[in-house]
C-alpha cells in the first residue's frame, strides 16, 4: 500500500509530507533527496504509529499533489497548506490524526527523561540545551494553539498537570474535527505541523545526546 504524500518545494528546500501520518515530513534540497529521507526516517517515525496502535506500511510513496512553497519552507518548516486541508474529514479520520498527535507528544516526553541536560554542540559551539529545546517547543505550540483558535498560556514542563491540560486542550480541537474559521489552521494541517515540530526536536535531541 502506497503512502499519500505531497511534495512542497521552495527556492532553496523541498518538503515531502505524508497527508495521514503527521509529523513523516522531510526536507532536502531536491525532490529526490526529500523522498529519499523520508524512507530513511519510515524507522525513525514506526515507535510513533505504534505508540498510537497502528502499523506503518513499507516506504513506498505516491506523489498526489505538489505544491509552491515560500520563504518558510526555504527556512525550513514544512510550511504551506495542501490541497487535501480544505477537505472536510470524518470524526474517525481526525481521532486517528490526534492519536498519532498524542503518540509524538508522548515520545518527544521519553526523549526528554533520558536525554542529558547539556546537549552536543555544533562545530562553532552553536545549538541549544535539553532544557532550551524543551521550552522552544511549548512556545511554538502555544502559537499553534492560536493558530486553531485557543488562547493558552505556556505551560511549565515539569507540571504534569499543567501540560496535560494544555495538550489535552490542543488534542481536544483536532479530534473535534470542525471546520474552522477561515483564518484558523485545518485540522489536518495542524496535526501535521504540530507533530512535525514535536519530531525534529525529539529527533535533534536524540541525535545530540
Amino acid at each position: 500500500m502506497s503512502i499519500d504524500v505531497y511534495v512542497e518545494t521552495g527556492k532553496t528546500k523541498v518538503f515531502v509530507s505524508a497527508y495521514d501520518w503527521p509529523g513523516w515530513a522531510r526536507g532536502a534540497k531536491s525532490e529526490e533527496l526529500a523522498l529519499e529521507a523520508m524512507a530513511e526516517y519510515a524507522e525513525r517515525y514506526a515507535p510513533v504509529a505504534e505508540q498510537a496502535g497502528l502499523a506503518l506500511p513499507e516506504p513506498t510513496f505516491s506523489i498526489v499533489d505538489r505544491i509552491p512553497g515560500s520563504g518558510g519552507t526555504d527556512f525550513g518548516v514544512p510550511y504551506e497548506q495542501a490541497p487535501r486541508d480544505a477537505t472536510r474529514i470524518t470524526s474517525a479520520k481526525a481521532a486517528r490524526l490526534t492519536d498519532l498527535v498524542e503518540a509524538a507528544w508522548s515520545l518527544f516526553d521519553a526523549g526528554v527523561a533520558r536525554a542529558p541536560a547539556t546537549l552536543k554542540k555544533g562545530p562553532r559551539g552553536g545549538g541549544r540545551d535539553r532544557d532550551q529545546v524543551v521550552e522552544h517547543v511549548l512556545n511554538a505550540e502555544k502559537a499553534y494553539a492560536a493558530k486553531l483558535g485557543l488562547k493558552l498560556a505556556v505551560p511549565s514542563y515539569s507540571s504534569k498537570s499543567d501540560l496535560r491540560a494544555f495538550r489535552g486542550a490542543i488534542a481536544g480541537v483536532l479530534r473535534a474535527a470542525e471546520p474552522p474559521a477561515p483564518t484558523k489552521w485545518p485540522v489536518r494541517y495542524g496535526a501535521r505541523r504540530i507533530a512535525w515540530h514535536v519530531l525534529d526536536h525529539l529527533w535533534e535531541i536524540e541525535d545530540k545526546s
